[in-house]
């Protein structure tokens, strides 16, 4: 099984699919997954809005009843699920499947920064702040990361300059702003 991000996976989809494999795509809009779909993928990742990383502005129950109208294919649902309560509410709304990511980065086995992991656990829904500025994509990140790397979450620039090469900050992201979902806390 192959996972797909960010641009239309047409060179990829042959080449698994050649060897046996499945490729998943992730999607944040409905134009998105209906790309991915012409591309030939045999499941779709929906990133909806609270998932952790590069997410979708499209509240979860919107975006699964949009391609699910359109795709009977494997879904797997991201936003916010933290618990087997999160999981059972994305099968009910007619996902197969559903992730949970941000948690796991807190997890004594992932090979993440200490501070990154005890910063997560103790982080609320209101700390997660939604942003194109660290890669050009809209993402979410730790609202007390982007403060530890000198910028203010607050007043970050809205253009599509990023902060690759920026004078406001060596930050990175994934190094030193670091990506997490709405439903961190729970």
């Amino acid at each position: 099984m192959i996972i797909t991000s960010l641009r239309a996976p047409d060179d990829i989809v042959p080449q698994v699919h050649n060897w046996g494999g499945k490729v998943f795509h992730d999607v944040t809009t409905l134009r998105h997954a209906k790309r991915a779909i012409q591309a030939g993928v045999d499941g779709l990742i929906l990133v909806a809005a609270g998932a952790g990383g590069h997410a979708g502005p499209l509240s979860p129950f919107a975006l699964l009843a949009e391609v699910r109208a359109i795709f009977d294919g494997p879904i797997i649902l991201s936003g916010a699920i933290s618990r087997g309560a999160d999981v059972l509410a994305a099968q009910a709304m007619g996902a197969d499947f559903a992730y949970i990511g941000s948690h796991f980065i807190a997890s004594i086995e992932a090979n993440a920064a200490d501070n990154y992991k005890k910063t997560l656990v103790s982080a609320e829904a209101s700390d997660i702040v939604h942003t194109p500025y660290f890669t050009g994509i809209p993402g979410n990140y730790l609202r007390q990361s982007i403060i530890a790397a000198g910028l203010d979450p607050d007043n970050l620039p809205e253009s599509q300059e990023t902060a690759f090469g920026s004078a406001d900050s060596d930050a990175k992201a994934w190094r030193d702003i670091w990506g997490a979902g709405q439903g961190s806390a729970v």
